[in-house]
């Protein structure tokens, strides 16, 4: 019994042996499948085409870039601008314009002064602007336009003879709405350039450069502006050209030499005109029949406020022009008389003269000198012999020490 079974139990054991064997040849062979699948070169890897292996795709990297301290030159040198324009004094105000500007033709517009004509338009924009009596008492405006070209201008109205010589000193073109006979008559033989260039509104309106609005009635309502001023001073062949200062102009006083405070008032049988001091501005603020609020541009609604302001006095007589109901003036404008003229706060009585018609006014002081007036706009106020005004300069100017002006 004992011989007989021991071969078969080394049988049983070489069979479990095998079959132990077997299965970790099958788990070997089943692992290493699935590690080929998973790494490059395995099983997947031999599927494919022969041929070279794609490279990686790296992942993006940030880098930080500091500054040079200095920019990179340009590959092409940036253009070249153009210098900014030079500038020279205007003629009228010693203002410094451009080139261009300072040649502008000269245009003077006469101005309505009645109440039913105010705010006026244009008076902000003008270099001069003279007043002097015209009619009944009423005085009128002149507004000499040179380097600024206005906006709005008017109520225009008619032409006097004295200033159509004062037009004239300028040779400029002269606008108006009718006139006395004496200045009609000037104008009808002096108004081509020889004196003036006549643009009266009579023949030159209607809309095309001159018109009449209908927020006002007749005869304050004929208005224009600088863009049709400057259109009908072509059509007159009032061209621009080089034009010689009259009067000096220096800059605004310093605010260390401006006085606090002053007062000029002038009375015409109509109105009376009253210009208060403002050192802060170096200007006169204008008043019209004591109102507690300065007079302003109906264009652009901003105060007028000349700086400086010029007073002169010469006879005034009834003009026998067969038309004594109309009250009509003529003045003594050729030859000299008594000046104010008002700068930086300060007054200075002088003279002024007028050699001819066409001559300009000039202005002296006490020793015969000519008087040097602040760069800026000029107000003059002509009044007759017998008209009344007062004059009151402002407080010393508080001396400050050098060191500390800027500081004022």
């Amino acid at each position: 019994m004992a011989q007989s079974s021991a071969p078969q139990n080394r049988t049983l054991r070489r069979g479990l042996v095998g079959l132990i064997g077997l299965a970790i040849a099958t788990l070997g062979i089943l692992v290493a499948s699935q590690i080929g699948t998973l790494l490059p070169g395995g099983a997947v890897a031999a599927t494919r085409a022969p041929g070279p292996s794609p490279s990686p795709v790296p992942s993006p990297t940030l880098v930080a870039v500091e500054p040079t301290g200095s920019p990179v030159p340009p590959t092409e040198p940036p253009p070249t601008l153009p210098p900014p324009p030079s500038l020279v004094p205007a003629p009228l105000t010693g203002m410094l314009v451009t080139p261009e500007a300072a040649t502008r033709h000269v245009i003077a517009v006469m101005v309505d002064d009645q109440a039913d004509a105010r705010p006026q338009s244009g008076f902000n924009s003008a270099s001069m602007v003279w007043q002097a009596p015209a009619e009944g008492g009423i005085p009128r405006y002149m507004l000499l336009f040179q380097d600024t070209i206005p906006d709005g201008v008017g109520p225009v109205r008619s032409s006097r003879e004295y200033y159509v010589e004062w037009a004239a000193e300028w040779n400029s073109m002269y606008v108006h709405a009718g006139g006395s006979p004496q200045a009609l008559e000037t104008l009808a033989a002096k108004g081509h350039g020889e004196w003036v260039y006549n643009a009266d509104e009579f023949r030159w309106g209607g809309g095309r450069y001159l018109w009449r609005t209908t927020d006002r009635f007749p005869p304050h309502n004929v208005y224009t502006d600088g863009k049709h001023l400057r259109a009908l001073a072509k059509r007159l062949a009032a061209d621009d050209g080089e034009l010689q200062p009259v009067w000096l102009f220096a800059p605004d006083a310093t605010r260390d030499q401006r006085p606090r405070g002053g007062s000029i008032n002038v009375t015409y049988p109509y109105e009376t005109i009253t210009y208060r001091y403002d050192a802060a501005s170096n200007t006169y603020r204008r008043y019209i029949n004591g109102s507690k609020q300065a007079q302003r541009d109906r264009a652009g609604d901003e105060l007028v406020a000349p700086k400086n302001v010029v007073i002169l006095r010469m006879a005034f007589g009834a003009l026998n022009d067969g038309h004594p109901q109309k009250h009509r003036l003529e003045a003594q404008n050729v030859g000299k008389g008594v000046a104010y003229i008002s700068t930086n706060g300060h007054t200075i009585k002088g003279q002024w003269r007028k050699a001819s018609p066409t001559a300009p006014t000039r202005l002296f002081d006490g020793d015969g000198n000519p008087v040097v007036l602040t760069a800026g706009q000029t107000f003059v106020q002509v009044i007759a012999l017998n008209y009344s005004f007062s004059i009151k300069d402002g407080e010393p100017p508080v001396w400050i020490p050098p060191t500390h002006r800027d500081d004022f």
